[in-house]
């Protein structure tokens, strides 16, 4: 018996689709309601390795350690933060003597972050993951996909925030 293979999904039917939820969302920039939101306060990844994650975005990728804490939550764990610029932060817990698995792109799971950095430093920041031996792929120009040390898939993008690839999305 053989396994059945997933079938692809018929690409005029994904355009007419995303064109019917665009159509029916979508709404122009000056017909939006205010967001309720006042910005990104941080995003939380879990590290294996404290020492490690710190080295790797703070001496790597030039982002610098702003905090580390007990974690509140989980007595005996870290909670440390990493400014990425325009008063965002980006977080770590660890969880000694949880087995919580290597890191997993899964449903309602992080597939990669992308953080914008200015144009004249993006090049510079290609060149250390590549001194740092880190394997990464440059994609348009203006993006570099990587892992970090625990497999999280980041994204480096040269576009200003709240622009893709020269369109605007924000």
């Amino acid at each position: 018996m053989s396994t059945p293979q997933p079938t692809s999904p018929d690409p005029a039917a994904l355009a007419a689709e995303r064109a019917h939820i665009r159509d029916r969302h979508l709404r122009a920039a000056g017909e939006r309601p205010a967001s309720t939101a006042r910005g990104l306060h941080h995003t939380a990844l879990i590290s294996s390795d404290v020492e490690t994650t710190i080295r790797f975005y703070q001496d790597v990728l030039g982002f610098p350690l702003t905090e580390l804490i007990e974690n509140r939550d989980y007595p005996g764990s870290s909670h440390f933060f990493f400014d990425i610029g325009n008063g965002n932060l980006l977080a770590f817990f660890d969880f000694p003597g949880l087995d919580v698995g290597p890191y997993a792109e899964v449903l309602g799971g992080l597939h990669h972050m992308a953080i914008s950095v200015e144009p004249e430093r993006w090049a510079a920041l290609v060149e250390r993951l590549t001194d740092a031996g880190v394997e990464h792929v440059v994609h348009s120009g203006v993006s570099v996909y990587f892992r970090d040390p625990d497999g999280a898939r980041i994204e480096l993008i040269a576009d200003p925030l709240g622009e893709m690839y020269g369109e605007h999305v924000l």
